[in-house]
């Protein structure tokens, strides 16, 4: 009787040494390598949750991601500036009188450079001419212009 006793004890020793059930990793990570390697067919689960998660990358991320892109504030000219061709192979801009105040020659040109070059980039006058309307008011000046 006692070998059988015996027999039972190393049973259950047996038994309390058994391993603890093991974790799926190896199921883990083929999961984690079919999304990065996009293994998956079209219409199945993991499929629609990786077009879940790019949609949502895509639709949210600027909102918490700074990604340096926003455009250039730029203030936009007030007033009318037309461009033409002079026939010489230069430009003559016509400005608005609206974006120059009256005033001596040299302050008259510093306007027009400063509304010009914004359009053009960096510029020389040539020369400009006021145009006037049919009562002799200026309702314009073109300049001619080199560019440097």
């Amino acid at each position: 009787m006692s070998g059988s006793t015996l027999k039972a004890d190393q049973t259950e020793l047996s038994g309390s040494r058994t391993a603890a059930p093991a974790v799926r990793t190896n199921s883990v990570w083929r999961t984690i390598r079919g999304f990065i390697l996009w293994s998956y067919e079209r219409g199945s689960v993991q499929y629609d949750v990786m077009v879940t998660l790019i949609l949502l990358f895509v639709l949210f991320s600027p909102r918490f991601i700074n990604f340096n892109d926003r455009p250039v504030e730029r203030n936009p000219q007030p007033t009318g500036v037309v461009v033409y061709p002079d026939g010489n192979g230069g430009l003559v801009y016509q400005v608005d009188a609206k974006a120059v105040k009256a005033g001596d020659a040299d302050a008259v040109e510093d306007q027009l450079l400063r509304v010009i070059e914004p359009i053009s980039g960096e510029i020389s006058i040539t020369r400009y001419e006021p145009v006037p309307d049919a009562k002799g008011h200026v309702i314009g000046y073109k300049v001619w212009v080199n560019r440097q």
